[in-house]
């Protein structure tokens, strides 16, 4: 309870990624441009998703997926048309959002922008909120304050519309005891499997059936065009590390800046809250007058009264220790009586939202001037950082014109500005994260360009970050191919007669669920496994499906799943079990989660009308172009 003394709010932890549906960040000028009818993935009325903007997104969800993958990322899982038609979705979706929150006049208020930023925990030091770290954060994320204000403000404003449209399902109770009825109920059953692989001997492809299907689809047998590159980086950084900054200029930025290096007091606390809203207000002040007399007869027993007493469950268990804090990190009737004692000292009832503390104050850090020693790393990187940024115009402008007219290398700009050439992996026109500074649309655009692969010329000077220029010249290249028939033949016949075999073993099973529909059933089935809607891993998936969609009032039951790529699976459910009673916190958890599904629910059938009433218009062929670029 107390962490809302510390902080005044709840407020959300969060840091970039801020808005619960799986949107994209874009500033409001994008939903706006259009870069020409014809190449757009998507138009929704008279606004367009460019190739530009979903490449974007699409590197974006790869970012994400990277890091929440680590080494069993592969960029090749969003490289399929099911997962690129997902990410239109979620930008078609944002944007009708977008502009029915507009109609609505809904939006994201100033201070609620800026109390969010503030409840972010790595824009923080010692628990302040701190323009330097925010700056410094955006920075390294190649964002700037105003475009970040603006990509917060708009997905505030689409929680608020999507959040009011959530809540509009209420679960009755009728139904979500039925529904949690189904969750836990089990049922007995076998499985007979027709395995794929017993049936490739049967498989005959026709002579020119591999053939056929490579001219056919050629494009599945294509090697891209590839790159390897050699690059240099001139960033601010790379200026500010070249520098010096001698004693003397430390020495004196130090002595202008005095008051920034004054450590303020702090004191340290221990408190029984007597919380207001549990007895109400003057049952509260009783009690915490009650208590504080007991604290006055026996100070030593302070820490024991807390731990029985305190409403706080955060500080109780410490004996009411609060650990040290500044002036503003607590709410201020609370404050200005800690800050008015001497250390040993025990307040009187002092009242505050919360309810009523009693105050002991612990320690005191009396207010100090940080020595020169502690802070003169800080002052020296600050006066690089202020010279760089000087210098960075100056450098920048050289470093273009230098690559623009010494084009057949990269060697005379480092040797320069001190840089390093270094070379990537192959490439390819996609951008990948996986290629870090090399993963940039526009360097990439500029390496496959006409000139730079035929003359291999340098290419110009990209800003691929805030204050970070990169240019790049090509070594080598590949460039697209078909790969030869006879290299992939065989890999051809082998997935098509995998094709062929799958439908034989569809057919048969087809043919067996019948017969076993009519009572005959003579197959030698698995163990009795028992499963549930909350746990079918003993099955697989698709079988789990199929188990869950039979009718049960006549035993036993027969189902049947084609499992794609293994053969076919026929199930036979022999009994269905009552589930056990769930306990109150299993049913709590389950009953949020069929309201969070319900919401979702109201979510898409509001996006389905709006898709309706904006005339949403997909362009697959440019989606496809996009995906190849």
């Amino acid at each position: 309870m107390f962490d809302a003394v510390r902080n005044n709010k709840r407020i959300v932890q969060v840091f970039l990624a801020l808005i619960t549906l799986p949107f994209a960040f874009f500033g409001v000028d994008s939903y706006m441009r259009d870069s020409g009818a014809g190449s757009d993935v998507a138009a929704i009325g008279e606004l367009k998703i460019t190739q530009q903007q979903f490449q974007q997104t699409l590197r974006e969800q790869q970012e994400r997926l990277r890091t929440q993958l680590g080494a069993q990322f592969d960029p090749k899982m969003l490289d399929n048309p099911e997962a690129r038609m997902a990410i239109l979705d979620d930008l078609i979706n944002q944007r009708l959002l977008l502009v029915e929150a507009g109609k609505n006049r809904m939006f994201a208020s100033d201070d609620a922008v800026r109390q969010t930023i503030a409840g972010v925990d790595a824009f923080k030091v010692d628990g302040k909120f701190s323009t330097e770290r925010y700056e410094a954060a955006l920075r390294a994320q190649g964002m700037t304050p105003q475009g970040f204000e603006a990509q917060l403000r708009q997905d505030l404003t689409l929680q608020q519309l999507a959040g009011a449209v959530g809540q509009s399902g209420l679960v009755s109770r009728s139904v979500s005891d039925r529904l949690l009825a189904l969750q836990a109920e089990k049922r007995e059953v076998a499985e007979y499997r027709l395995d794929l692989d017993s049936y490739l001997d049967k498989v005959k492809l026709a002579d020119d059936a591999a053939r056929k299907f490579y001219d056919e689809n050629s494009k599945q047998f294509q090697t891209p065009e590839m790159a390897k590159a050699e690059y240099v980086v001139l960033s601010m950084d790379t200026i500010a590390a070249q520098l010096t900054v001698s004693e003397a200029e430390i020495k004196s930025a130090y002595d202008s800046r005095k008051d920034r290096f004054q450590q303020p007091e702090e004191r340290r606390a221990s408190h029984i809250l007597i919380a207001s809203e549990k007895l109400g207000k003057d049952k509260a002040k009783a009690r915490a007058e009650e208590l504080l007399a007991e604290v006055r007869k026996a100070p030593a027993t302070f820490a024991e009264l807390a731990r029985k007493n305190s409403d706080d469950p955060g500080s109780a268990a410490k004996g009411g220790d609060l650990g040290f804090f500044g002036r503003g990190m607590m709410v201020k009737p609370f404050e200005d009586s800690a800050f008015s004692l001497k250390e040993g000292d025990i307040s009187g009832v002092v009242e505050s939202d919360f309810g009523y503390h009693i105050i002991k104050v612990t320690g005191i850090h009396a207010a100090k001037e940080k020595p020169l020693a502690e802070v003169k790393d800080e002052i020296e990187a600050e006066l690089k950082k202020t010279a760089a940024s000087r210098k960075f115009a100056e450098a920048a402008e050289a470093f273009s014109n230098m690559v623009y007219e010494q084009s057949d290398s990269l060697a005379p700009v480092a040797d320069k500005f001190k840089l390093t050439v270094k070379q990537s992996d192959w490439l390819g026109r996609q951008a990948n994260p996986a290629n870090g500074v090399m993963a940039n649309e526009k360097i990439l655009a500029a390496l496959f360009a006409g000139d730079s692969i035929q003359n291999k010329r340098n290419t110009e000077a990209v800003e691929i970050a805030s204050n970070t220029l990169l240019a790049a010249r090509v070594l080598d290249y590949k460039a697209a191919a078909l790969q030869p028939f006879d290299s992939v033949k065989a890999s051809i016949e082998t997935m098509l007669k995998r094709q062929e075999a799958q439908a034989l073993a569809a057919k048969e099973g087809a043919e067996r669920l019948e017969a076993l529909r009519k009572g005959e059933d003579k197959l030698n089935w698995g163990a009795v496994k028992t499963v549930s809607r909350l746990d079918s891993r003993t099955i697989s998936p698709i079988a789990a499906q199929a188990v869950f969609r039979l009718e049960t009032t006549k035993l036993p039951a027969y189902a049947g799943a084609e499992l794609p790529g293994s053969g076919y699976a026929l199930i036979k459910v022999g009994k269905v079990i009552p589930g056990d009673k769930m306990d109150d916190a299993t049913r709590k958890g389950m009953v949020q989660q069929l309201g969070s599904l319900l919401a979702k629910e109201e979510i898409q059938t509001y996006l389905a009308a709006l898709r309706a009433r904006y005339k949403v218009e997909i362009n697959k062929a440019a989606l496809e172009d996009a995906r190849e670029r």
